[in-house]
């Protein structure tokens, strides 16, 4: 295997307040000591399940606009819930918006984070 992946980054305007958006909707420990990344006010990580977060501040952050393609998401996260209710209002009540409630039955809905990330919730509603 020639390469590990060793964390996942978003850009954003406010990295430690993202960090604590995901936290809230995964668990996890914000800014852990782990020598493979220095934090501070431009960088903050997220440690949850063996897997890291990181989010980097962009100071021109332009947030994408899904589904527009003028401003593309690029990549986007998934994640599984086992309770959806409760996985819906965590996200709302910490600054993320829905992007499409899933009208037609898909079984999966679409945010945004507090930055304009798109990610989806996954999971029976």
């Amino acid at each position: 295997m020639p390469a590990r992946l060793q964390c996942v980054v978003l850009d954003c305007p406010e990295p430690a307040g993202l960090a604590g958006f995901y936290q809230a909707l995964l668990g996890g420990e914000v800014n852990r000591p782990d020598p493979r990344w220095r934090v501070d006010e431009d960088w903050a990580t997220l440690h949850v399940d063996g897997l890291v977060l990181g989010f980097q501040r962009a100071p021109d952050h332009r947030p994408p606009r899904w589904p527009d393609p003028a401003f593309p998401q690029q990549f986007h996260l998934d994640f599984e819930v086992d309770d959806f209710r409760e996985s819906h209002h965590v996200v709302l009540a910490n600054g993320g918006r829905l992007l499409d409630p899933d009208l037609g039955g898909r079984g999966w809905r679409v945010y945004a984070d507090p930055a304009g990330h798109p990610f989806c919730l996954l999971g029976d509603y």
